[in-house]
């Protein structure tokens, strides 16, 4: 599925790709096409991981909340493969209608996922948990990588598109979704920078700082 790029082999496990294909391969039994898009850069994929882990997977919010804003920010960005995803991941939670209704496009019914929506779409200021935000931040990197270099389908066919396929996609991974993660797992994988303000004390600082640029050297 992946285009553009050749991936690393999903079974490497030396080097920096194998070692966060082997972190991936624990949380979520398998290593996804975003993961295998963005291994021939290793530094990359390493920073990617740790701030996806660190906030949406590890992060101290429920775990539906922060499906919520990964879905509506992947709805605003018009990544289908990303749609699906996350509604397939709020199905694991249980949360069948509130899934679908935001692949729709629809308002939630409950004020604090309304607010989240609002959030997401920059229509409401909102002074969230750290693990929320870097949700969205990771989120709107990972829907214009996948945009770019995977494609629309999470399933071949766009069978992912079906509620029912999602619905039972989400059954099948209920188990790993609902697991707790221990947080800070993926930070032996970068270097440790000067975390942002907003997110001192916390995982996902030093995982956000991984993915920011260099500074530039001074002429």
């Amino acid at each position: 599925m992946t285009r553009f790029v050749t991936p690393v082999g999903k079974n490497v496990r030396t080097g920096l790709a194998g070692q966060v294909y082997a972190q991936v391969k624990a949380e979520f039994g398998f290593v996804g096409e975003l993961f295998a898009a963005l291994s021939p850069a290793p530094e990359v994929l390493a920073a990617t991981w740790a701030l996806l882990r660190e906030s949406l997977l590890a992060g101290p919010s429920r775990r539906t909340d922060k499906e919520v804003v990964a879905l509506c920010v992947s709805v605003a960005n018009r990544c289908p493969f990303c749609v699906d995803a996350h509604a397939v991941f709020l199905h694991a939670m249980g949360e069948h209608a509130l899934g679908e209704a935001i692949a729709r496009g629809e308002r939630p019914a409950g004020p604090r996922h309304a607010l989240l929506l609002d959030w997401a779409r920059r229509e409401r200021a909102a002074d969230l948990p750290v693990d929320q935000v870097g949700t969205a931040l990771a989120c709107h990197f990972v829907n214009r990588m996948v945009s770019a270099l995977v494609g629309e389908n999470l399933l071949p066919g766009g069978m992912d598109s079906s509620p029912f396929v999602r619905r039972a996609a989400g059954r099948a991974m209920s188990r790993t979704v609902r697991r707790r993660r221990v947080p800070g797992l993926s930070l032996t994988l970068i270097p440790l920078g000067c975390a942002p303000s907003w997110a001192e004390g916390s995982p996902v600082g030093p995982a956000y700082a991984a993915c920011a640029p260099p500074p530039r050297a001074r002429r």
